[in-house]
């Protein structure tokens, strides 16, 4: 075991499954305390990314460490010292929420399950609804149980795969108001998420595309790095312009957002002279706009190839 600084320091990270090049080459670091946002559309090799960082994979090629614990020497280690909490909520509906964090407990072979079960409970605000059957919990808060589950053991990295998915807007606003805690406490944290809102929560991105990292950095490094310029446009009939923008000079993409049409391109003087003659005549407005994530992502995401090739 080693300590580098970072919790996560991994490079050139390969998986096949079969003839399909799930993940390509991925490197990337995670420092100690930090949020790391990792994104990308489904299918993008972001669960099997994780999976391989918290020793349940093994790369076929490609070397790395975890908490200073080597990937693939190390992987038991690594699973003892991590918090992975998956996609998919994996505990037991006919136990009640202490009866799932007593049994966890037992299977990292604590000796003071009940002092370590009551602790969590009370740090992850669970103590009033402890005797509460799991089956009866709503998203949010079995996503807290979940959360409760792998911090049991006082992992110094949590591994957390769309931890938010489904889960209503009040209660993925207190999860991640809880994760920041943890990692003002010095716990890192790597979360996939499809959601801009929590994108932008983290203290680093990074972006998978099929298999392939095509971006890392902060928020404002990711969007200044495709070098895009945004307008939004205003007024009726926005989607019939979106259509009709497609392919002219200097458009790069359209997407329309609420009661306005953004549409980005790498070449400023050029986009605005097309859409200033697209809307010439007509009761629209356009205004220059600061690119967003949610611009930035689409626009990468639609000039990757997807890995798995056209559906039969």
């Amino acid at each position: 075991m080693s300590d580098s600084g970072y919790a996560i320091d991994v490079h050139g990270l390969n998986k096949h499954f079969g003839s399909k090049h799930v993940v390509k080459d991925l490197s990337l670091q995670v420092r100690k305390g930090e949020i790391f946002g990792f994104l990308g559309p489904n299918g993008s090799g972001k669960t099997t990314s994780i999976r391989m960082m918290c020793g349940l994979l093994t790369p076929d090629s490609g070397t790395g460490q975890c908490l200073g614990y080597e990937l693939v020497r190390d992987a038991d280690a690594i699973k003892r010292n991590v918090g992975y909490m998956t996609q998919k909520f994996s505990y037991w509906d006919d136990l009640t929420i202490r009866e799932n964090l007593d049994f966890v407990a037992r299977i990292y072979q604590m000796p003071n399950r009940r002092e370590v079960v009551d602790r969590t409970l009370e740090n992850l605000g669970l103590t009033t609804r402890a005797s509460q059957l799991t089956g009866s919990l709503s998203g949010g808060w079995k996503q807290r149980l979940a959360l409760a589950a792998c911090m049991l053991h006082e992992p110094q990295l949590l591994l957390l795969d769309e931890p938010t998915a489904g889960v209503d807007p009040s209660a993925r606003r207190d999860f991640w108001e809880e994760l920041h805690r943890l990692a003002a406490r010095g716990i890192s944290v790597l979360v996939s998420t499809h959601y801009m809102d929590e994108a932008e929560r983290c203290h680093k991105l990074a972006y998978i595309a099929y298999g392939q990292l095509l971006a890392q950095g902060t928020a404002a490094e990711v969007i200044a790095g495709q070098a895009l310029s945004t307008w939004a446009i205003s007024g009726d009939n926005l989607s019939s312009l979106s259509q009709a923008l497609h392919g002219l000079p200097g458009v790069a993409q359209t997407v329309v957002f609420g009661g306005a049409l953004h549409v980005s391109g790498n070449d400023d003087a050029l986009l605005e002279t097309t859409l200033r003659e697209a809307i010439a005549g007509k009761p629209l407005q356009m205004t220059r706009v600061a690119t967003g994530l949610e611009d930035v992502f689409i626009y990468m995401m639609n000039r990757s190839s997807d890995n798995f090739g056209p559906p039969p």
